[in-house]
């Protein structure tokens, strides 16, 4: 049986930090991001069945979140600025995060890519637009975080992320501002 490195690959996402274009009181990878997204992911989920009247599958949501930036390994994390400043730049990325999916799976034995493949398409819109919600979740608990820790550079991206959940229109994540963001401004103490 021939050796693959897909797995391998995956655990460098540790090295990728995010936020490139910010001075961090602590850096992120996108490794601990993913685990944020995909627990975040399968709360969304929860929070639709449960008080919203869905039906959607948690734990495929907290997966799809686990995996929502491996492609990172190979691109980097390109800062949101720069990713969104023009619609040729936006295509391109696209492009290129297309072709570092496909080399991902490349890297797997031929029988076990279409288990994976899945995980990073977009054939799961409903799913897919929890994951979001997520991944822009836990960007605003990084801000607010940051905040706390006295450092001003992310406040613009506090507000426009907040801005952004909001226009997503979805129940589920104003439910999150509202009943679970708050405790991220708190101390451990104050969290008892």
């Amino acid at each position: 049986m021939e050796g693959s490195h897909f797995f391998a690959i995956l655990s460098r996402m540790k090295y990728i930090n995010r936020w490139g274009l910010m001075r961090n009181t602590r850096n992120e990878n996108i490794s601990e991001h993913s685990l944020d997204v995909a627990v975040l992911s399968h709360a969304l989920a929860v929070l639709r069945n449960r008080r919203f009247g869905g039906t959607v599958n948690p734990e495929r949501a907290a997966l799809l979140g686990l995996y929502h930036d491996a492609t990172e390994i190979f691109t980097g994390d390109l800062p949101t600025p720069v990713k969104y400043e023009n619609p040729k730049i936006r295509d391109a990325y696209k492009e290129v995060e297309g072709a570092a999916r496909e080399k991902l799976l490349s890297l797997l034995p031929e029988d076990l890519r279409p288990d994976y493949a899945s995980l990073f398409g977009d054939s799961e819109p409903e799913l897919m637009a929890l994951v979001k919600a997520a991944d822009k979740l836990s960007a605003l608990i990084k801000c607010v975080e940051e905040r706390r820790m006295g450092n001003r550079e992310f406040m613009k991206a506090e507000h426009s992320l907040r801005t952004a959940i909001a226009d997503m229109h979805l129940p589920e994540a104003e439910c999150f501002l509202e009943q679970f963001l708050p405790s991220y401004s708190l101390t451990l103490d104050e969290q008892d």
